[in-house]
């Protein structure tokens, strides 16, 4: 399946927000044979578009993932971190990651304090990442800085790409590989059609710390319709009730409705029609979301220049913003599926 292996290939690569030039270059070579031109704007984000008649749609795919930034190096060479994007802390703890130093990767593994040295109150509280540091073997400051590792160094999680059982896959950073791989896959199957549009498919940079990379590309193309295209928490695990996600991983795509409880995206009412209808008459499995927490590049799109008229489509996934995120590749494909079918009609609508 050409879908997963991209998906595979995207989530093993490393890119954290401001860093994501070599997801970046995988975009761009994957997505280049199946549109009229590409181009890289002043913040980063990397726009491939097909040229058409018709109304101007944008596609729009996060390509950073959350990860860390080296903050100072102690005596011992000991990385003390800043977190980039939002990490919750316990997952941290006890990682192995890669540190982008300038001499090339280097592997490390985040420390603490050992629990045989705690007090009786270390250990009823969790450990914060402010009291964590990463070991990648340093003798000193002075040999940690010859490997080539400075403030400023980026750092990203240490995981692999790797099957579970039924269809269901597991790796850091299907947010937001996943909408990447789903971004391409359209593109490719949107080349094989006659499109009555302009498609512009926008890798965005920083969606990770404030959505930043989706409102300066979108400022810039003014479409008159978008579409963002990332992961969603489903409802369906230990640990969270359908109240607060009725959404199910292999139930299909998901259409954003409201996110944010309506302080993200409330989208646009023709979006979701377009969106819905469109799902059903191609007979492909779609969901509702009305979200109380979470947002995504659409939020910042919709609100450029005059407004733009904007949904998102998702995958379920399960642990997002971990080291181990889960999603199902049916509900991936499903997903590519209802994006292609959604340009293929969008003259319809706009």
């Amino acid at each position: 399946m050409e879908l997963e292996k991209l998906l595979e290939k995207l989530s093993n690569a490393h890119g954290i927000s401001g860093y994501e030039n070599d997801i970046k270059q995988i975009m761009e070579e994957e997505i280049k044979p199946f549109v009229d031109g590409t181009k890289t704007d002043k913040m980063g984000n990397l726009i491939a578009t097909k040229n058409g008649e018709g109304p101007t749609i944008m596609l729009a795919a996060h390509m950073d993932e959350i990860g860390l930034m080296v903050q100072y190096i102690d005596d011992n060479g000991f990385l003390r971190f800043v977190k980039i994007g939002g990490w919750f802390d316990q997952t941290l703890h006890s990682q192995r990651v890669v540190v982008h130093g300038s001499n090339g990767p280097l592997p490390g593994v985040i420390g603490s304090k050992p629990p045989h040295v705690m007090t009786d109150e270390d250990r009823k509280r969790p450990v914060k990442a402010e009291d964590m540091f990463i070991d990648i073997g340093a003798k000193d400051k002075e040999d940690a800085m010859n490997m080539g590792v400075d403030v400023g160094t980026a750092i990203s999680i240490d995981r692999d790409y790797t099957p579970l059982a039924n269809g269901i896959v597991t790796c850091k950073a299907f947010d937001n590989r996943a909408g990447v791989a789903m971004l391409i896959d359209a593109m490719k199957q949107l080349s094989e059609s006659d499109v009555k549009a302009t498609v512009h498919a926008v890798g965005t940079v920083q969606e990770e710390v404030g959505l930043k990379g989706a409102r300066t590309s979108a400022f810039g193309l003014n479409p008159d319709v978008a579409i963002a295209v990332d992961v969603t928490f489903p409802g369906d695990h230990p640990g969270i009730e359908k109240k607060d996600s009725a959404l199910e991983m292999g139930k299909g795509a998901v259409i954003t409705v409201v996110d944010a409880s309506g302080r993200g995206l409330i989208a646009d009412k023709n979006v979701v029609k377009w969106l819905k209808e469109t799902a059903e008459e191609n007979e492909i499995p779609y969901q509702l979301n009305v979200g109380g927490g979470g947002t995504t590049d659409a939020t910042a799109i919709h609100l450029t220049r005059e407004g733009i008229p904007s949904s998102t489509i998702s995958v379920p996934t399960r642990y997002i913003h971990s080291p181990v995120e889960v999603l199902s590749l049916e509900d991936l494909k499903a997903c590519a599926d209802l994006i292609t079918k959604a340009v293929l009609n969008v003259d319809k609508y706009f």
